[in-house]
């Protein structure tokens, strides 16, 4: 739980504490926003879409609600195996040796922000899992703000889409993936070369891994501003059968639980044998899944682990179906189209890049999913850089930039982490709004300079 500020905060706030201020007093429930986001967007589409007839607008919202189910899913699954993961005794004692020096609010927040930012270049699902649960095992030791701390995990994840884990640059570089807009226009896949490992991906994503932590330190609230994290009581151990009995002994088997790893892994190495490495959403719960079963030993301890993991995505099951909705109303009526055009009309062979960038950076508050994202915005970003002659990998990448650095705005993707580590959504985006404008300063800069 967290112990309020003791003493009044000062009239005189800083730009954070203002920022907090206006969120958790004037930002609804997420589920709350989510609804008035449908309202917004149904409106505008009634409006303005071409296709914005009141029966495409409810049947589409109607398609979206339930066609998300299956990406939800795979999202729900790579946030509880990933808990799970990270949850695991090997990975717990890791956490606590990495944590056991840090003293001090400001090593504990550079620290904090440090491994969700590789974790979340490496593997955006783990990314968001151990920030969170790393914040946690931190503000047990160190007495700070646990917004503040959040906030900066949580922030780590802004460099999660120019990784080697973002869906839009591995949809481009998968031959026939049904994403794979390049290709179909184009005839050609884009390798991680000419996207991820590239001076306009990797300049900025050094910058920001570079500038956000002195930004946090800046960031710190003071004494009289600050919520403490108090720990709560570790949830009691679910009483098992005895391992002496016949079902207690099947329970605790390892052999069971190494039968599955193995079962996994050799489906992991026939398949990127014959087909080479790659990684999607079902890869990477299988991964997911098979380390945390060998982590835990037996199978009713991972069972534990992914009953704890299930309580944290209550919030989730009500929301995605919802911005599932906005996502079929943006689709199909045509409004994220009218939208994108109107930026690509005033761009040009050099701009394009950027002004694709700005597109993305407003279509991720409606759109908050990489690979739905890129379904709306890279059918009609593409064509454009291909007549006039643009960068289309700077292109593509400069839709997953936007995408990345308006999450730190949109509360999509902020909700496993704040229901992981404990605390309230309106806080953590208060201080994450200085995330996205230094982020957005720098990823905009970088496609003008180096695109």
């Amino acid at each position: 739980m967290l112990a309020p500020a003791t003493a009044p905060p000062s009239h005189r706030r800083s730009f954070v504490a203002g920022s907090v201020y206006v969120f958790e007093r004037l930002m609804p429930d997420p589920f709350v926003l989510a609804i008035g986001l449908t309202l917004v967007v149904a409106l505008a589409a009634f409006l303005f879409a071409p296709n914005g007839a009141p029966t495409v607008i409810v049947s589409s919202w109607y398609t979206g609600v339930f066609g998300i189910l299956g990406f939800a899913f795979q999202m729900i699954l790579i946030l509880v195996t990933g808990h799970a993961l990270a949850h695991a005794p090997p990975v717990q004692l890791a956490l606590k040796a990495l944590v056991a020096p840090i003293e001090s609010p400001g090593r504990a927040v550079v620290t904090t922000f440090l491994v969700a930012a590789v974790a979340s270049w490496l593997n955006w699902g783990f990314g968001l899992v151990i920030g969170a649960v790393l914040a946690r095992e931190v503000a047990k030791r160190v007495r700070l703000d646990f917004g503040w701390l959040v906030a900066a995990a949580y922030s780590g994840w802004v460099i999660w889409a120019s990784g080697p884990s973002s869906s839009i640059a591995l949809s481009q570089a998968t031959h026939g993936n049904a994403l794979n807009v390049v290709e179909k226009l184009t005839g050609m896949i884009l390798p991680f070369s000419q996207t991820v490992f590239t001076a306009f991906n990797l300049v900025p994503t050094a910058l920001v891994v570079i500038v956000l932590p002195f930004v946090f330190l800046r960031l710190r609230p003071r004494e009289d501003e600050m919520q403490v994290f108090v720990p709560g009581d570790e949830a009691e151990a679910p009483a098992r059968m005895r391992p002496d009995t016949p079902a207690g002994r099947l329970n605790h088997s390892r052999l069971l639980s190494l039968f599955l790893v193995a079962l996994g892994a050799a489906y992991l190495a026939i398949t990127w044998t014959a087909k080479g490495v790659s990684l999607d959403a079902n890869t990477v719960i299988l991964i997911f899944l098979i380390a945390g079963i060998a982590l835990h030993g037996y199978p009713v301890a991972y069972v534990d682990a992914m009953k704890n993991a299930a309580k944290q995505t209550g919030s989730m099951m009500l929301q995605y179906p919802i911005y599932g909705g906005i996502m079929g109303i943006m689709d199909t009526t045509g409004l994220a189209a009218m939208i994108s055009k109107g930026f690509v009309a005033i761009a040009t062979q050099h701009t394009l890049p950027f002004w694709t960038y700005l597109a993305s950076l407003f279509i991720t508050f409606l759109v908050p999913s990489g690979g739905g994202h890129w379904a709306v915005q890279g059918p009609f970003a593409i064509p454009a850089a291909v007549s006039l002659g643009a960068s289309i990998p700077a292109t593509t990448m400069a839709v997953a930039m936007g995408e990345q650095v308006s999450n730190m705005m949109q509360p999509f993707w902020a909700l496993p982490v704040v229901a992981m580590a404990g605390i309230g959504i309106q806080r953590v985006l208060g201080f994450t709004v200085v995330t996205f404008a230094v982020a957005g300063v720098i990823y905009g800069a970088a496609l003008l300079v180096f695109a």
